[in-house]
C-alpha cells in the first residue's frame, strides 16, 4: 500500500461536518448501542429514567432518529469498514489477500461482514465521512497507520469504534486498540540466520528513511550486526520497493566480494537481489545468502525459493475481530496494544545446500 501524507486543511474541514454517530450517543448516555436502538424503536422496553437520558443526549447532540431508525431496524448494520488501497506496480506485495481472507472468515462468525471502500489516494480520510454520515458500518479497521495518517484521531473524535492494524507511531501513549507485528524482531532473526550460515558482511536493502516500518525493520538488522561485532557502515541501502531498483543496488554492493549476504525489507527487494545473482551467475544460498520479508506468494514460487520473514497475518485478523467484538459490546479491553512476533521461513536462497 502506498504511504500518504496527512492534509491538515482537509482534516480540519471534516472535523465540523460529520454528524454525531450511534456510538457517540451510546457513550454520552453511558448505555449500549442496543439501548439507543430501543430508545428509538422500542421505547417501551426501557425504564423511564434510561429512556429520558438517551432521548436527552439525542436531542442535545442533534442525532437524527430517522437515520438511526433505518440502520437500527435490525439492531445494527453488522458491517465492518476497511479502506482498501491498490497494490503498487513492480512489487510482489499481495499480503492483504491473506489478511482479508481471515478477517472476512473470522468476522462472519460474529455475525459481521467486511465492507471494502476506496478513497482519493491524496486524502487519507476520504470515504470515512460518507460511511459515518449514513451509519453504514458498526466499526472500522484501519491498516495504514504507518503513514502517519489522521484516521485514528478523526474516528476517535466521532466516537466511531475502530481497531488499527499497526501501532500508533506518532502517539505511543494513544488509548485506541491496535495490533502490530514486530518488524525489528523479524529482521533480526533473518540476519542471525545468515550469520549462522557463515556470512559476515551482510547488506541491508530497505526503504526510504520516511518509512516507519522500514526503519523498524532496519533496526533489527543493525542490532544483530552489532551483536555479532560487525560494522554496518556502507552496508545499508535505502531505495524504493521495486525489483529493478533492488537488482541495481545489489549489483553495486556485490562489486565488493566480501558482501555475501542480503537481508531485505520486503520480498520485492529480495527478488531483485536474486535477479542480480542470476545475472552474475552466482548461486543463491551457496554463493550469496538472501532473505526477504513478508513471505509473499512470490517468495514461495520464485526460483530457487526465497527465504522470508513471515508475518502472522491470520493471527492479526483474528485478534482484530476479537477486539472489535469487545469494543462493540462496550466491554473493557485487557490491553490497548499488542505486538505479535513473525517467524522465519527458510528456503534455498539462504542455505548452503547447493
Amino acid at each position: 500500500m502506498s504511504q500518504h501524507t496527512s492534509r491538515p486543511d482537509v482534516q480540519r474541514s471534516r472535523h465540523h461536518q460529520t454528524p454525531p454517530t450511534l456510538a457517540t450517543v451510546a457513550d454520552e448516555a453511558g448505555v449500549s448501542r442496543q439501548t439507543v436502538s430501543n430508545a428509538l424503536n422500542n421505547p417501551d422496553l426501557l425504564r423511564p429514567e434510561t429512556l429520558e437520558r438517551v432521548q436527552s443526549v439525542i436531542e442535545r447532540l442533534g442525532y437524527s432518529p430517522n437515520r438511526a431508525a433505518r440502520q437500527l431496524r435490525s439492531g445494527a448494520s453488522h458491517l465492518i469498514g476497511l479502506r482498501f488501497e491498490p497494490a503498487q506496480e513492480g512489487t510482489s506485495n499481495a499480503l492483504m489477500d491473506r489478511f482479508l481472507h481471515t478477517l472476512v472468515e473470522t468476522a462472519s462468525r460474529t455475525g459481521h461482514h467486511v465492507l471494502l471502500f476506496s478513497g482519493n489516494p491524496q486524502d487519507p480520510l476520504d470515504g470515512y465521512e460518507d460511511l459515518l454520515r449514513s451509519t453504514a458500518v458498526d466499526a472500522f479497521v484501519v491498516t495504514d497507520t504507518y503513514a502517519g495518517t489522521p484516521q485514528s484521531g478523526f474516528l476517535q473524535e466521532r466516537g466511531a469504534p475502530f481497531v488499527t492494524f499497526g501501532r500508533p507511531w506518532d502517539e505511543p501513549d494513544a488509548d485506541h486498540a491496535w495490533i502490530d507485528v514486530d518488524g525489528a524482531h523479524g529482521a533480526r532473526i533473518a540476519t542471525e540466520h545468515l550469520l549462522e550460515q557463515g556470512h559476515r558482511r551482510i547488506a541491508w536493502l530497505g526503504w526510504e528513511k520516511t518509512s516507519r516500518i522500514g526503519q523498524d525493520r532496519r533496526s533489527g538488522w543493525e542490532a544483530a550486526m552489532r551483536a555479532a561485532g560487525v560494522e554496518t557502515a556502507g552496508l545499508g541501502v535505502r531505495l524504493t520497493d521495486n525489483v529493478d531498483a533492488a537488482r541495481m543496488a545489489a549489483h553495486a554492493l556485490m562489486e565488493d566480494p566480501s558482501i555475501t549476504g542480503f537481508v531485505c525489507a520486503s520480498d520485492t527487494l529480495g527478488i531483485g537481489v536474486l535477479h542480480a545473482c542470476a545475472e552474475r551467475r552466482l548461486r543463491p544460498g551457496v554463493d550469496v545468502g538472501v532473505v526477504g520479508f513478508d513471505d509473499s506468494l512470490a517468495a514461495q514460487v520464485t526460483w530457487p525459493g526465497l527465504s522470508s520473514v513471515r508475518q502472522p497475518l491470520e493471527q492479526v485478523a483474528v485478534e482484530i475481530v476479537r477486539i472489535l467484538h469487545t469494543v462493540l459490546a462496550h466491554q473493557p479491553l485487557e490491553e490497548r496494544g499488542r505486538m505479535l512476533r513473525p517467524t522465519l521461513v527458510v528456503r534455498r536462497s539462504s542455505t548452503r545446500t547447493g
